[in-house]
């Protein structure tokens, strides 16, 4: 048999499963309102594939069935299996999430197509068959970005912002899904729907579409629309709001101070949106919010945040997904073996990433033993497992999974990286680069030196190469993003030889010398180069707050992102050939003083080409 007519068969298998499996009939015919289809393959499942439905898995390897050591020794310690195929025969867990790192998931589109279909296969031979929900953080932007190129790789969500246009996000996100889809990802965690109040903000920043709540929510709406209109399910989040955290709740947990009046006024409004845009489900934030909760709890494991506020005063019916279990923002409190009961309690559905204890191993296996034992000991009920299970079901069913899992292999490169794909991603990123402040441009194309410096080896390489193509000579010297006193005495002497300095900066307003800060060095490294009395150009590759930190720069931009394509633009700017289009979409405070502006919200200068 074809693969082709292997792949037809079994999608015929998951139509005959949704249409029936004989169990269950008659409580699903007590049960007014749902699905009755759906409810047939619920009652189906025992309470041990129930809960396990609940669980969205990382697990390595390139293909589902692989044999490289490397992963197989990863799933190992994580599961005690080979690779995906056997996770599934072993656990059969509602979801898989792709990931970038070593050994990765993602090489490239046809590859993650043929994975994405293997996963489906497994799945779809179970007793029961259900398709896989299948996830990854395509936020898009530089920060959180998984599927490389060709994948067309779009502007994230603050630059969005400063494009001030709504539709381009829908476009953007529509391609996105449209090319998700094509791969087999069917649900994106994404958008991000935090409203970025605090610049000193560790984990959100650029992933925000800024810092106003009705920008964030035109924007946060549109993007919903657009992976919809693709077919993709998008996930809102980190609901109640992680823009205003100060600590990192992978590392810490963040607690937002913000009053229940604040927290309505600043936070919440995009996940009205969002809401009202029919958002298949919204992902929670391990932060503590006292005004919310005064339990101390995380919101992942607040029943008043998640059932009191999500499920009864905003009416969300969709899946909540947690974010990752392994966070120590929700095992600061807890103990791994409760968190997952907690969660549900409070009200999630969907429990992604479990966590690994400090040797590295699994302890999936722990917490999927943790909520069965929960509901044979009374903590938990089975209807309320049921509850969750049914709208993720139900979800799987809306999105089209069910009667087709598969994606047609041979036709992704149709469909990923396309010539219209790239050019929707260059004429939406030209309207992104926002002009701060200007001394020098628009510049003329000539035969003048050009020292490209600051962060990233690939940014100002890239960025020195575009430079070069309109005519000057362009000397790179890359120095990261926390320069010693030595690399800066070193750029300042290539400065000298040069006629014009490009400084990249890359989250420079982090200037704490704590251990995991950038700390003062590129700062200095700007102050440096203008002191040499040679012209400077400062391009903020990230964050746009950089330049409190060196007002004196006479020429600065803020970029939100360093994919080729900004760079692209950025030179674009430099030398006139667009006008530059970005307004901020965060206001700029002064160094040390976040509520003294500096550069407020809307600004962007522009020129005439």
């Amino acid at each position: 048999m074809s693969r082709r007519r292997r792949l037809a068969a079994l999608s015929t298998a998951s139509l005959v499963a949704i249409a029936g499996l004989g169990a269950g009939t008659a409580q699903a015919a007590s049960s007014p309102g749902k699905d009755q289809s759906v409810l047939r393959i619920l009652h189906k499942m025992t309470l041990e594939e129930k809960v396990a439905q609940l669980f969205v898995l990382q697990v390595y390897g390139t293909s589902a069935d692989t044999t490289d050591p490397a992963a197989v020794a990863a799933n190992r310690k994580l599961y005690g299996v080979d690779n995906a195929a056997q996770l599934i025969d072993k656990y059969h867990p509602g979801g898989i999430i792709y990931y970038s790192v070593d050994p990765p998931n993602l090489a490239n589109p046809q590859q993650i197509a043929h994975l994405s279909n293997g996963i489906q296969q497994a799945a779809m031979r179970q007793r029961v068959p259900i398709p896989m929900t299948i996830v990854t953080d395509q936020e898009q932007g530089s920060v959180v970005t998984r599927v490389p190129a060709p994948f067309t790789q779009f502007p994230g969500s603050q630059a969005l912002g400063a494009g001030r246009r709504p539709r381009d996000a829908y476009a953007t996100s529509k391609i996105t899904g449209q090319e998700l889809r094509a791969i087999g990802i069917n649900t994106d965690y994404a958008p991000d729907a935090d409203v970025n109040t605090n610049p000193a903000n560790p984990v959100i920043g650029v992933r925000s579409f800024g810092s106003d709540p009705q920008l964030v929510s035109k924007f946060v709406a549109a993007e919903v629309d657009g992976y919809q209109a693709a077919g993709v399910i998008p996930t809102a989040k980190h609901f109640p709001g992680h823009g205003d955290a100060a600590t990192d709740s992978h590392t810490g947990v963040p607690v937002i101070k913000h009053t229940r009046a604040q927290w309505e006024k600043l936070d919440l409004p995009p996940f009205k949106a969002a809401i009202a845009h029919g958002v298949d489900s919204i992902m929670t934030a391990h932060i503590v919010v006292p005004a919310l909760d005064p339990s101390g709890d995380p919101a992942t494991l607040s029943k008043p945040i998640l059932t009191g506020i999500l499920r009864d005063q905003l009416h969300f019916k969709g899946v909540i997904a947690t974010d990752a279990l392994g966070m120590q923002g929700v095992r600061e409190k807890y103990g791994d073996d409760r968190v997952p009961v907690l969660a549900i309690k409070a009200g999630a559905d969907e429990l992604e990433k479990p966590p690994t204890d400090a040797k590295g191993n699994g302890l999936f296996d722990l917490q999927l033993t943790s909520v069965i034992n929960a509901v044979k000991g009374g903590e938990l009920t089975e209807s309320r497992i049921d509850e969750s299970v049914y709208r993720i079901l139900e979800m799987k069913k809306k999105h089209g999974l069910f009667a087709n899992p598969y994606v047609d292999e041979g036709q992704v490169a149709q469909k990923v990286g396309t010539p219209a794909h790239l050019a929707t991603e260059q004429r939406v990123t030209d309207r992104t680069i926002t002009l701060v402040k200007n001394g020098v441009l628009p510049l003329k194309k000539d035969g003048r030196k050009v020292l490209v410096t600051g962060y990233g080896a690939a940014t100002t390489q890239t960025l020195a190469a575009d430079i070069g193509k309109r005519g000057p000579a362009t000397t790179v010297y890359q120095t990261g993003t926390s320069p010693s006193q030595a690399a800066i005495d070193q750029a300042v002497a290539k400065a000298e030889d040069n006629d014009l300095v490009v400084v990249t900066t890359n989250r420079a307003w982090d200037v704490s010398p704590e251990s995991g800060h950038n700390g003062p060095g590129q700062a200095n490294l700007v102050k440096a180069l203008v002191a040499t009395g040679k012209p400077v150009i400062v391009a903020a590759v990230r964050d746009a707050y950089d330049i409190a930190y060196f007002p004196e720069a006479q020429t600065y931009l803020a970029t939100y992102g360093y994919t080729p394509a900004t760079l692209e633009s950025l030179t674009k700017v430099l030398f006139g050939e667009i006008s530059p289009k970005g307004r901020l979409p965060v206001m700029v405070p002064v160094a040390g003083d976040p509520n003294t502006t500096l550069y407020p919200f809307g600004t962007g200068l522009t020129f005439r080409k």
